[in-house]
């Protein structure tokens, strides 16, 4: 569909799983891997106050938009946050994000 994207993600054995995403939801990434079921606590609620829904984006970071201060504030908290490290729930599914390779932060 035209609305849609795909999105890949990296599970742990570096196996892809390509996702079909839809961009006219107002879904923000964390809300969507979610709805596919992937283990995303988002505590709390997406509002980047606790970081369980940390990404590390593996390619296309530059499809994203700017990072906020509270969401800079937020990983600045986690010991092992990597300088592709993002919060899904600060990322809004658009266009551009088409392509983009994430693998979650903590699924070692």
């Amino acid at each position: 569909m035209e609305n849609n994207i795909t999105v890949h993600v990296q599970h742990p054995d570096g196996s892809r799983v390509a996702l079909e995403a839809p961009t006219d939801m107002g879904l923000s990434l964390m809300e969507y891997l979610k709805a596919c079921e992937y283990d995303i606590l988002a505590t709390c609620g997406g509002m980047a106050l606790c970081a369980t829904c940390c990404v590390d984006v593996l390619e296309g970071e530059d499809k994203l938009n700017e990072m906020s201060d509270d969401e800079y504030a937020m990983l600045d908290t986690l010991p092992d946050v990597l300088p592709n490290s993002r919060l899904a729930c600060q990322l809004q599914l658009n266009p551009a994000m088409d392509g983009l390779v994430v693998k979650l932060h903590h699924a070692e």
